[in-house]
């Protein structure tokens, strides 16, 4: 095993040191340009998919070597288990991945953290083992699809886009890419056997190449319906893309300016006040909050939604935040030079949560900046040096956002709306208690609009929940409030609104495969954190959806039973496949027709009739 090991080093350490060297070139130029640490999410997919590429290549590249015939008959035809020939291989292109991949990222981690001010924390140290593990699981993928083609090579793929859509951070991504790895380990194993056109041997083996294979044929369902929505497009009869939206729908609200938007919220309501409120909302000029922060910060991720970073024009400085210490890192930005700590208060505390510069507030001096981090608002002051808690939000409450209103100072959390004075912001020091809380009457999830007035008592405010109405989200409505000097809130109106899309394209990610579809929520979800932004309150399923999955399930089973018929499969395992095409619907269907061969048969042919003498 040794040998094939060394000999699979010495055939392709020549690529590997070249592959390494343009690596570290090129990430030496950009780390002279830019803090590679705080790139944000999109440079980090562009880098691993770089990485990905470069795996899956290896693999394609070397196993389609030994795939020939001639040469995959010599190469298992020896004093040697299969699994150890495939280990051998496939731990040397491991190294050679490490080499090409880990090792420069390394030495310029080293560099940033030894010659340069910038912040290296824990989670940059673990980029060199993240980015060897995808391109190592691209490998195997390339690897396996080498071995067994495009009717299998779904099963593979499908475990690379898990890693794309997962929704982990950090060392929770970490453990994701492992259990890809090792999934894929496990895919080459059943694979490297004598006979490439032979199906899985045992029932885990079967299940091992199953599972994702169904993943990649749902995966495929849904880009087929989504070139179908694109023909839709083009027709333009699409609900997003006609020139008139339609009437009473979620579109038409979500393409409506702030004023028109709160007009129609009050379409239909019997309070007496509507009048005068649609009155004031004509002579007014309507105000908005939206989300600053629609990724919340993870501690220890491995790339960031926006960089960590802010600029202090006054004095000069550049301030990151390190997951390590959480506090502030300052260095100066004419010389490179390292400008101290910052941390909260005097005692320079470290902050509860990861915190992103946010929006300016009224009374901010130049320099000064905002940190949002939690359920808290910080202010950094320029003059004082210093990072102070301005505004928070309740216990157990995620600030998403905020700004100015009007006079005063308005903050969206995951659960309410609070209303600030400017006056005391702008005058005073510690934290500001806000004037009233108004809690959301809906998911934050489902949160598409919110639009307010100022009143002379109060404020008239609108929201539109229908940021998911597309999907399996909350029934689209708008809900009109009003707020009261004394604290009172009412309830002005509250208008349903339609949905403009068919049923069958809200719950198109549902119905091909009720299962699956479930799976895959879960999977995504696998070692992730909770987050406001995805809780959302579903609409109750329409019962023609329902229909519309057994149908779906029923003809998958009188397809399994047509097919396993004319298969070589035994009665329990045609019992099995029959189970899951009944559980998983059409995709499972699809791969028993990828996995399993039909039986041969062998026609009945006369024998000739002796001569006679």
């Amino acid at each position: 095993m040794y040998d094939f090991f060394k000999s699979e080093l010495l055939r392709f350490r020549g690529w590997a040191l070249l592959a390494a060297l343009v690596h570290l070139l090129s990430l030496a130029f950009m780390a002279r340009v830019v803090d590679l640490a705080q790139q944000p999410l999109v440079v980090h997919w562009v880098i691993g998919g770089v990485y990905a590429l470069a795996g899956l290549l290896l693999g394609l590249y070397q196993m389609g070597s030994y795939r020939k015939p001639s040469q995959w008959v010599s190469l298992l035809h020896r004093p040697m288990a299969p699994r150890r020939i495939a280990f051998a291989l496939a731990t040397a292109a491991s190294v050679l991945l490490a080499v090409a991949v880990a090792l420069p990222l390394l030495a310029i981690a080293t560099w940033q953290e030894t010659l340069t001010p910038r912040v290296v924390d824990l989670r940059h140290w673990l980029l060199p083992l993240s980015g060897w593990l995808i391109a190592t699981a691209a490998y195997l993928a390339g690897a396996f699809c080498s071995l067994r083609g495009w009717r299998w090579a779904g099963a593979a793929l499908a475990l690379l886009v898990w890693l794309l859509v997962s929704r982990a951070y950090g060392p929770s991504m970490i453990a994701i890419e492992v259990v890809v790895l090792v999934w894929l380990a496990l895919l080459l194993r059943i694979a490297f056997v004598a006979d490439l056109d032979s199906p899985p041997r045992s029932a885990l083996a079967t299940a091992a190449v199953a599972l994702p294979l169904q993943a990649s044929l749902y995966l495929l369902v849904l880009v087929l319906l989504f070139c179908l929505e694109m023909v839709w497009v083009a027709q333009g009869s699409h609900p997003n893309n006609t020139p008139t939206p339609p009437v009473g729908g979620h579109n038409e609200v979500e393409k409506m300016d702030a004023r028109d938007r709160m007009i129609a919220g009050l379409l239909g309501s019997r309070h007496p006040d509507a009048p005068l409120l649609r009155e004031q909302i004509r002579l007014s000029d309507p105000e908005g909050l939206g989300v600053q922060v629609p990724k919340l910060p993870q501690y220890q991720e491995l790339a960031n939604f926006r960089p960590m970073e802010f600029d202090d024009g006054e004095r000069r400085e550049r301030w990151v935040f390190s997951h390590d210490d959480m506090r502030l890192h300052g260095y100066r930005l004419a010389d490179n030079r390292d400008a101290g700590t910052l941390g909260v208060g005097p005692a320079q505390a470290p902050f509860k949560a990861v915190v992103l510069p946010g929006d300016g507030m009224p009374g901010m001096e130049p320099g000064d900046a905002t940190l949002i981090g939690g359920d808290t608002l910080y202010q950094y002051r320029s003059a004082q040096h210093d990072v102070a808690p301005r505004l928070r939000a309740a216990p157990g409450e995620t600030l998403m956002g905020g700004g100015p209103l009007g006079q005063g100072v308005g903050m969206l959390s995951d659960r309410a709306l609070y209303f600030y004075d400017g006056r005391r912001l702008a005058e005073g020091q510690g934290i500001i208690a806000p004037r009233l809380r108004v809690p959301l009457p809906g998911a934050m999830g489902d949160l598409r609009n919110l639009d307010l007035i100022e009143l002379v008592d109060g404020h008239l405010i609108a929201l539109a929940f229908s940021a998911e109405s597309h999907a399996d989200g909350a029934a689209p409505v708008q809900i009109m409030l009003r707020t009261h000097d004394d604290g009172r809130i009412e309830t002005v109106h509250r208008r349903a609104l339609a949905f403009d899309y068919p049923p069958a394209y809200r719950y198109r990610h549902w119905w091909p495969s009720p299962l699956l579809s479930t799976v895959a929520e879960w999977v995504r979800n696998l070692f992730a954190p909770p987050l406001p932004l995805d809780v959302t309150a579903p609409a109750p399923r329409p019962a023609s959806m329902m229909w519309l999955a057994g149908v779906l399930s029923l003809l998958a089973v009188i397809g399994a039973v047509w097919r396993t018929a004319r298969t070589g499969l035994s009665m329990p395992a045609r019992c099995g496949w029959i189970v899951a095409c009944a559980l998983v619907g059409l995709p499972a269907l699809g791969s028993l027709w990828l996995l399993v061969p039909r039986r041969d048969v062998v026609a009945d042919v006369p024998l000739p009739e002796p001569a006679t003498a």
